[in-house]
């Protein structure tokens, strides 16, 4: 008990401290930091480890502060929602503490551990292939035609773009799987075998920029502002 109550005031100081930071300097609204603490908070009951994944996870630059400057209320709950769900089945089922990735012991707690890591990695992955596909050089190309389109073209697609969003989905299973190695106590063979996570990662950061790519070509609009000469 004590040592939730001290996870507990230890959560609940760091995100009101992150929190009246950003609405200091008017870097965010009082409505993602409503959304974005208990969130914080949650992750951070139910293990560092998922409080880390989080916060690679919800913005590509590897900083809860910074995700929180980002993202309004609406972006915080599509981010978050799920595997803040998949978190507080996982606390309630393990009382807070961290385990390894081993089916063999739990299958119920790796899948839900699996839940959440792929979840973060698609999200991350989306965000870098948006962001970093931007400097590429090449013309992006329609992922449902393949044919050339102007940057910034809902559904377009590069190969730096996918590239980023592989990588984004690695380097969740990275953290995920270094910070692992402190944060529990798992035998030799076991510890081992968590780092299969890393390729699992590295796929649902690519299926994540992917999934996103198709529904932005079939389902939004995209158009070209000839006053501002820009895609919108």
């Amino acid at each position: 008990m004590d040592g939730f109550l001290i996870r507990l005031g230890f959560s609940l100081l760091l995100s009101f401290s992150i929190a009246a930071r950003a609405l200091k300097r008017k870097s965010v609204d009082s409505s993602a930091v409503l959304v974005g603490i208990p969130v914080m908070v949650i992750h951070m009951l139910a293990g560092y480890r998922l409080l880390l994944v989080n916060d690679y996870g919800n913005q590509g630059n590897f900083n809860f502060w910074v995700w929180l400057i980002l993202l309004y209320r609406i972006q915080v709950l599509s981010n978050s929602i799920i595997a803040t769900i998949l978190v507080v089945i996982f606390a309630r089922i393990t009382q807070g503490h961290d385990r390894c990735l081993d089916s063999k012991d739990s299958t119920v707690v790796t899948a839900l551990l699996g839940g959440i890591v792929g979840h973060y990695a698609c999200c991350n992955g989306d965000t870098w292939s948006s962001e970093l596909g931007m400097l590429s050089s090449a013309q992006p190309r329609l992922i449902t035609t393949f044919k050339k389109v102007r940057k910034g073209t809902n559904g377009g697609v590069t190969v730096h773009g996918l590239l980023a969003a592989a990588a984004a989905g690695f380097v969740i299973g990275v953290a995920f799987a270094l910070v692992g190695l402190v944060t529990t106590e798992c035998s030799a063979d076991v510890a081992k075998r968590q780092l299969f996570v890393v390729p699992i990662a590295a796929a649902a950061g690519l299926f994540g920029s992917l999934i996103d790519s198709l529904l932005g070509a079939t389902l939004q609009f995209s158009g070209y502002c000839t006053v501002r000469k820009k895609v919108t």
